[in-house]
């Protein structure tokens, strides 16, 4: 199995309403520099465990920067019985787009 793919444009429209789960699976260092405002911050080498903080009842999101570590754990996720996408060309699509982004650690 793989897990669906979602451009940032797909993704802004759920974004806007306030219904989507986005995890942000970059390095704490790289999500410093710039995220979607209101992303989860869960690295990718924690995800195993902190599955549990990872929410089940809707579709999550999952961003990296271009793609590639989103679409491994999407997948990961997927195969675990998630409803989720991987978020293609990832925060630096988002970017590129001109889309909000936050600076930080979260609170």
């Amino acid at each position: 199995m793989s897990a669906g793919e979602v451009s940032v444009d797909e993704l802004v429209a759920q974004w806007k309403d306030g219904g989507a789960a986005i995890v942000d699976v970059r390095e704490p260092g790289e999500y410093v520099e710039a995220h979607i405002p209101g992303v989860q911050l869960i690295p990718m080498g924690s995800v195993i465990e902190q599955l549990g903080d990872i929410p089940q009842d809707r579709i999550v999101y999952i961003v990296c920067a271009v793609g590639g570590r989103s679409a491994q754990v999407a997948d990961y996720l997927d195969a675990q019985g998630y409803d989720v996408r991987n978020v293609a060309g990832g925060t630096n699509a988002w970017i590129r787009a001109g889309h909000p982004v936050e600076a930080g650690l979260p609170e």
